[in-house]
């Protein structure tokens, strides 16, 4: 599946100094996570827990966090594993 509409140009952070030139070069192409792989999703019962409990005692609608984890490409090269272990609510300021 290939969604160039939700697509959105690499950009890079102001620096004092390039190490290449940015002036684009050749044709626009697509790169996406599941245009040459195939994606699996993993998560820890015990991630998934503490994330929703944190979300039914939060008294916001809305509210940030951050599920961290490992991305790994299979032994086969086929497909990619994202496997989340990690809850961190984050800070309110």
């Amino acid at each position: 599946r290939f969604a160039s509409e939700r697509m959105v140009p690499f950009s890079f952070p102001l620096s004092k100094c390039a190490l290449w030139d940015p002036v684009p070069m050749g044709d626009v192409i697509g790169s996406h996570i599941t245009y040459y792989r195939n994606p699996k999703l993993s998560m820890m019962e015990k991630t998934l827990r503490l994330a929703y409990r944190h979300a039914k005692q939060n008294e916001k609608k809305v509210f940030s966090c951050f599920l961290l984890g490992t991305l790994a490409v299979d032994e086969d090269g086929e497909g990619i594993t994202l496997t989340i272990d990690r809850f961190d609510p984050g800070r309110e300021v």
